[in-house]
């Protein structure tokens, strides 16, 4: 890393910029279980463990006005990132002096949780649309009255769905909702339900449903599978209900029609491929280019890396993962002028000037995303069936477990430590002259470490991606005991948000607690960014 200097921005100057008319990019660099415990309400997470993994797509533009903080145990991590960013070319980098101390000092509220300008929009929407909700006792009554004829539609990803689900329900993640709808309940006189595992994802997939005007009884399940298992009622696991994936081409023309109503009705601008050519070209302003189709989709076009994959539901629940630059402009494109549409009425509402791509097959020329590539000197990779004779050979090694600190609570060597890029200078400290082992579960991540560890003077660096099955396979002593880490230390994993799925009532009543009580938190120029009725 190059020397450089440091600039500040106050807490009073920083809540002028995030409500000004220029682009600003306001990344907490802390690592996940912190970020949770409490944040800025527009705050990207960005972790500093994979900052230049994800900069680059996240903040495309290195002119862009950049923000940058932690908190007082995370100060060092934070002036990194920024002599990182520094490095890379960006510009315009600033730290938030003082913290988020510093901000809470000011008078300014901090958040926990994740995802927080979408879930206090999905509950600002079910105000203003008065989004017709099904308490679990209702739905379970109907679900088991023979008489009543009901669907109930998962609304979130397929891996959330397989951990847990409403019994007979079927998943299919909002974004598709206006694609697929009508092949998984074609009768008009069934009763659609829709439902997340909290609350957000239930109402907005409810109300795009309503605003399609599907001839259907629509519902948002009431606290969703969180709400269905504080009743008591049993949850499935594992299950493949899947929506179609195939839908005929004789339906999608009145489909096609039925979202046209959302461009005129939320006014979205359409836009072609030479206008979205000449914007990337003009490198005024961030454009974001967005795929909301199904993954499989987006694998068989061979589309450039500039146009990311956000499936549409997602990037409505989660837009703070893909977008990383608020006051940008966002274009969308799915090919099929049916689902980019809904995404993008909603998109608008939270706030985004939002446009829709009409000529995606068009965009084959554009250029590519750049790549970080850590320049390594002294690192090599090891592949995992050489584990167990490195680990012979190599006696007084330093071994570093850079996986999921959950992964390594449930299986890890019994000579590593666990590891994450704020602790690794500590970690190193009288030891950078002997070999060390890296673990992990991706070769990015590891690289990153490596990187670090030559800078530190490290000569003897390598990096072996494993798994469960490759650490047992290694026949190397291992450990499986989920006290050789202590909860403090697992700053990658949020408890807050995750004991809600296994098991802890208190958790998901503390959680739907929480989320209901979003709006109430916000001040007025956070609540005006939403460009929705009130």
């Amino acid at each position: 890393m190059t020397s450089f200097t440091l600039r500040y921005v106050d807490a009073h100057q920083l809540k002028t910029w995030i409500h000004d008319s220029d682009e600003l990019a306001l990344l907490d660099v802390r690592e996940h279980g912190q970020y949770g415990e409490s944040h800025l309400f527009f705050a990207v997470p960005l972790p500093y463990s994979a900052l230049e993994l994800n900069i680059l797509r996240m903040v495309p533009r290195k002119v862009t006005r950049v923000v940058l903080y932690g908190d007082k145990q995370t100060a060092a991590a934070t002036q990194a990132a920024a002599s990182v960013l520094h490095d890379m070319g960006y510009e315009n980098v600033f730290v938030l002096k003082g913290g988020i101390e510093a901000w809470t000092a000011a008078g300014y509220v901090t958040f926990a949780g994740v995802n927080l300008p979408s879930k206090t929009f999905g509950e600002i929407a079910e105000h203003v649309y008065n989004t017709p909700s099904v308490s679990a006792d209702k739905l379970y009554a109907m679900l088991n009255d023979k008489s009543s004829k009901v669907v109930v539609l998962d609304g979130r990803p397929i891996p959330e769905y397989k951990k847990m689900n409403i019994p007979g329900s079927y998943c299919c993640p909002n974004g598709e909702l206006a694609l697929r709808v009508q092949e998984l309940v074609p009768d008009p006189d069934t009763t659609i339900v829709v439902n997340c595992a909290g609350r957000t994802r239930s109402i907005i997939g409810a109300q795009t449903l309503i605003h399609l005007d599907v001839p259907n009884k629509v519902y948002a399940l009431e606290n969703g599978t969180q709400g269905w298992y504080l009743h008591d009622y049993p949850l499935e696991h594992g299950s493949d209900r899947l929506y179609p994936e195939q839908i005929s081409e004789s339906s999608k023309a009145a489909l096609r029609e039925r979202s046209a109503r959302l461009i005129e009705k939320f006014k979205i601008e359409l836009v072609g491929a030479e206008q979205v050519r000449e914007w990337i070209a003009q490198d005024e302003r961030t454009v974001f280019l967005c795929d909301v189709r199904t993954d499989e989709e987006y694998q068989q076009n061979d589309l450039p890396s500039r146009v990311q994959h956000t499936p549409g539901g997602q990037l409505v629940q989660a837009t703070d993962q893909y977008l990383g630059v608020r006051k940008s402009k966002v274009v969308l494109c799915d090919v099929d002028g049916i689902r980019a549409p809904v995404v993008a009425s909603w998109l608008k509402q939270l706030g985004w000037d939002v446009c829709l791509l009409t000529e995606t097959e068009k965009l084959g020329d554009l250029p590519e995303l750049p790549v970080h590539t850590p320049r390594l000197a002294h690192t090599n990779v090891l592949p995992s069936e050489a584990l167990a004779s490195f680990v012979k050979d190599h006696p007084h090694a330093v071994v570093l477990d850079a996986r999921p600190s959950t992964a390594y609570r449930k299986l890890c060597l019994e000579q590593s430590a666990w590891t994450i890029r704020p602790i690794l200078p500590a970690q190193m400290e009288g030891q950078t002259d002997k070999p060390v082992l890296l673990l992990g579960c991706s070769l990015g991540n590891l690289t990153l470490l490596a990187q670090d560890l030559e800078q530190m003077g490290c000569e003897a660096v390598y990096a072996c991606v494993v798994d469960m099955d490759s650490l047992r396979a290694s026949g190397l002593p291992l450990v499986a005991d989920e006290d050789i880490l202590p909860d403090e230390a697992c700053i990658d994993y949020l408890f807050f948000v995750h004991d809600r799925h296994d098991g802890n009532k208190e958790a998901a009543r503390k959680y739907l607690e929480w989320e209901t009580n979003l709006v109430s938190q916000i001040d007025e120029q956070e609540r005006n960014t939403f460009s929705i009725g009130f």
